[in-house]
C-alpha cells in the first residue's frame, strides 16, 4: 500500500497545544540519574503531593490541574540543580491515561515545558496569525532619496493591536521550541505584506538557519507564496544572521543552493557580529554583505573599526560583493561609509522602520 508523504514541513505549519488549559492530566517526569529521582520523589514526598513513582524506569507521574502546571515545574526545577532539570525529560498527558507513541514526539526538556506553559499568548499570537511586518529602507549611499529596497522587520500584534516588538517572542519561540514556526510566519508576512503594499523595489527577509530542516520542505510554503503574488525571484534576498547561523556548514549551503536554485539572492547580516566572518564569506559567498551596526557605530573616531571595515569593504569590492552599513546614526558615519564605498545604507538617521513604507521618506545628507 502506498502512503501518501506531505510535501509541506508539519514541523514548521503545526502548533502545540496550549498548556494553560483548564483540565487535569498527568505529568510525566524522567529523571537523569538515580539520585536526582530519589531528590525528586522525598521532595514530593515531603510535600505531601500524591505522585506515582516508577524506580526501574527513574520516571515520577504527578496528577495536576493545567492551571497548576507552570507552578508546579517552577518547583521541580528549584530542587532540581540546572543540568538535572535540563537533562529531566518531561511530558503532559491530558485526562488519566498513559503516554502512547503518538505522545513521545512532545516529550521535551524541564525547563522548555516550563516555557511551553507560559507561551500561551505567542501560539495564540501564530495560530491567529496576528504576525505582521513594518520595512526599513536600504538606501543608496551616496543620494539617500534613492531607495534600493526595504528590509522587512517582525512584529507581533496584541489583541488590541498593539504592537508586540521580535525580542520578545524570538527568545520566547526559542526556549519553547516555537522558532520553526515563528520564523515561517515572519516569512510568509514579509512577503504578504510586501504584496500588499505594491512594493516594487527588492525586500531583505531575514531567516534563522536552524529553523529549517529540510529547505525542500521547510522553504516550499515561502517559495510558494513569492510566486503566488508574482513577486520577481531577483527581488528577494534572503538575510542570513551570522550571529543565529547553524555550525553546521553543509546544512548551510544546502539553504543557500536551494535559495539560488529558485533565483533569489542572499545577504549575509550582521558581518562583524561575530567571529567567523572571513570563513561565512568564503563558504556562502553572499551577493550582498550587511555590516554590523556595531562595526559602523562611531567608526569616524575609532582605527580599530575603521581598519577591519576598510579591509572589509576592500574583500567586498575584489569579490563584486554589494554592501550595506547598517545602524547609520550621525552624519560623521553616513560621510565615512559614502568616501570608502559603501553601496547602501540603512539606519534611523535614513528613516526609522515603519508600515506602510510609503510613509517613509529618507532624509538627504
Amino acid at each position: 500500500m502506498s502512503q501518501t508523504v506531505s510535501k509541506s514541513c508539519e514541523r514548521c505549519q503545526s502548533l502545540p497545544e496550549k498548556l494553560e488549559m483548564e483540565g487535569a492530566g498527568r505529568l510525566f517526569l524522567w529523571l537523569p540519574l538515580g539520585h536526582s529521582y530519589g531528590k525528586l520523589v522525598r521532595q514530593l514526598g515531603d510535600s505531601g503531593r500524591q505522585h506515582q513513582a516508577m524506580p526501574n524506569d527513574r520516571c515520577v507521574a504527578v496528577r495536576l490541574e493545567g492551571a497548576q502546571l507552570s507552578a508546579f515545574v517552577a518547583d521541580v526545577m528549584g530542587a532540581l540543580t540546572g543540568e538535572e532539570s535540563r537533562a529531566t525529560r518531561a511530558l503532559f498527558v491530558e485526562g488519566e491515561g498513559e503516554p502512547g507513541l503518538g505522545d513521545f514526539p512532545r516529550v521535551g526538556s524541564l525547563p522548555q515545558l516550563f516555557t511551553l506553559s507560559r507561551s500561551g499568548w505567542l501560539v495564540d499570537m501564530l495560530a491567529e496569525k496576528r504576525i505582521t511586518s513594518h520595512y526599513q529602507p536600504i538606501v543608496n549611499a551616496k543620494d539617500t532619496r534613492q531607495v534600493y529596497a526595504y528590509e522587512a522587520l517582525l512584529r507581533g500584534l496584541e489583541p488590541d493591536g498593539a504592537l508586540v516588538f521580535p525580542g520578545k517572542m524570538l527568545t520566547l519561540a526559542r526556549d519553547a521550541d516555537l522558532l520553526f514556526q515563528l520564523d515561517l510566519a515572519a516569512r510568509l508576512s514579509a512577503v504578504r505584506e510586501a504584496a500588499r503594499l505594491g512594493l516594487k523595489v527588492p525586500i531583505f527577509i531575514n531567516f534563522t538557519p536552524t529553523a529549517i530542516y529540510d529547505p525542500a520542505f521547510c522553504l516550499r510554503s515561502t517559495v510558494a507564496a513569492i510566486s503566488e503574488v508574482g513577486m520577481p525571484p531577483s527581488n528577494v534576498v534572503f538575510e542570513i544572521i551570522e550571529s543565529d547561523h547553524t555550525p553546521d556548514a553543509n546544512h548551510l549551503k544546502t539553504l543557500i543552493a536551494y535559495y539560488r536554485q529558485a533565483g533569489f539572492r542572499v545577504a549575509l547580516d550582521d558581518l562583524g557580529a561575530g567571529y567567523s566572518s572571513l570563513n561565512l564569506i568564503h563558504q556562502l559567498r553572499p551577493d550582498i554583505m550587511k555590516l554590523d551596526m556595531e562595526l559602523i557605530r562611531g567608526i569616524h573616531q575609532d582605527t580599530y573599526k575603521a581598519s577591519i571595515t576598510e579591509k572589509l569593504l576592500e574583500l567586498a569590492q575584489k569579490l563584486g560583493i554589494l554592501t550595506v552599513a547598517e545602524g547609520i546614526e550621525t552624519p560623521e558615519e553616513l560621510r565615512w561609509v559614502r568616501e570608502h564605498g559603501v553601496d547602501f545604507v540603512q539606519g534611523y538617521l535614513i528613516a526609522k522602520p515603519t508600515s506602510p513604507p510609503a510613509m517613509v521618506t529618507p532624509h538627504y545628507y
